[in-house]
């Protein structure tokens, strides 16, 4: 659909769930740069069948992931203020590692995840950037 991002989202979860109902799915933002692996994996564990998560960025404004386990409806509501969305929507804040947590919208976002740690492509991008 041509709607935006969140029935977007919405979508792409509904035609992964009409080939395999028993999926969970979730929504992980693009701008996560010392995001690790192990992170990703804690924070998904988190969700179970039935259920909704999400985790708030470092700001407590937005959101970084939103996860539903298999039987939940995804029902992304990214935006301004989607933290407080998500919750009102009755989506649980799951904990999570810092680089899961610190998206970059600033120039001082990113000086944060560089002291966090980031891979060898960022770190190639922030040299040049100095």
């Amino acid at each position: 659909p041509d709607a935006g991002l969140n029935p977007a989202l919405a979508h792409g979860a509904e035609l992964l769930r009409a080939v395999e109902a028993g999926f969970g799915v979730a929504t992980l933002s693009a701008d996560l740069p010392a995001l690790q692996p192990a992170e990703l994996a804690a924070a998904l564990a988190q969700i179970g069948p039935g259920h909704r998560g999400f985790v708030a960025d470092e700001d407590a404004i937005g959101t970084t992931l939103l996860a539903a386990g298999p039987g939940a409806a995804l029902l992304p509501a990214f935006g301004a203020g989607s933290r407080l969305t998500h919750l009102a929507s009755g989506a649980v804040e799951i904990a999570a590692g810092a680089g899961l947590r610190r998206d970059v919208d600033t120039p001082a976002d990113l000086d944060a995840v560089a002291l966090l740690g980031v891979g060898p492509h960022t770190l190639a991008v922030l040299e040049r950037l100095r």
